[in-house]
C-alpha cells in the first residue's frame, strides 16, 4: 500500500474538471500529484484516437482536446477498458496504480482493476463502490496525491469551487 493520502473528488463534466485542474494549478499544487479518471466517449461519428510518442499520450475525438490538455501538465497518461465500467481514460499516478492494480485485482475481493489501484492507495471498498458507479454515470474523479498538509491545501481549492471532497488516509 502507498504510504500517501489521497482526496477524492468527483465532477460533473470535463470543464469542472479542467477547472479544478487549473485552480490547482494556479494555488502552485505540484501537478505530478494530480489524477483524473473519466470514461471515453465515442460514437460512430467521432472517431477517437489514441498514440503515445515519448512522455505524452495524444487522443482525437469527442473529448480529445480536454485529454489532451490534461496529458500535456499531468504526470502519466493511459487508456483502459475494465469490465463491468467500459474504456476509461487516466492521467496521473493513479495509472501506476492500477497497472499494479491489474496484476492484484483478484486478490483484493473481486475489485476492478481500477479498484484496486484505488484501494492500493488507502480508499476503503465502500468509497470505491461510490467512485465506480459516479465514472460509470459519466462523471470525472479527480484524485489528488500527497501528505495530509497538500490533501487540506488542495480541498480547501476544491471546496471554495463548490466540490465534495473526502479525504482517505493510507
Amino acid at each position: 500500500m502507498s504510504q500517501e493520502n489521497a482526496a477524492v473528488a468527483i465532477l460533473n463534466t470535463h470543464t469542472e474538471a479542467e477547472n479544478a485542474v487549473k485552480e490547482l494549478q494556479r494555488s502552485g499544487f505540484d501537478l505530478k500529484k494530480l489524477s483524473i479518471v473519466g470514461k471515453d466517449y465515442h460514437t460512430e461519428e467521432n472517431v477517437v484516437g489514441y498514440y503515445n510518442m515519448g512522455d505524452r499520450m495524444y487522443s482525437w475525438g469527442k473529448l480529445g482536446a480536454f485529454w489532451g490538455g490534461l496529458w500535456g501538465i499531468l504526470f502519466g497518461s493511459a487508456f483502459f477498458f475494465i469490465p463491468g465500467i467500459g474504456p476509461l481514460v487516466v492521467a496521473g499516478p493513479l495509472v501506476a496504480s492500477i497497472v499494479g492494480g491489474l496484476e492484484g485485482a483478484a486478490m483484493v475481493g473481486g475489485l476492478s482493476a481500477l479498484g484496486a489501484g484505488l484501494f492500493s492507495l488507502g480508499i476503503p471498498k465502500n468509497s470505491i463502490l461510490k467512485y465506480e458507479t459516479a465514472i460509470k454515470s459519466d462523471k470525472f474523479m479527480l484524485v489528488v496525491h500527497g501528505s495530509a498538509d497538500e490533501l487540506a491545501r488542495a480541498k480547501d481549492v476544491l471546496t471554495n469551487l463548490g466540490h465534495n471532497v473526502e479525504m482517505h488516509s493510507a
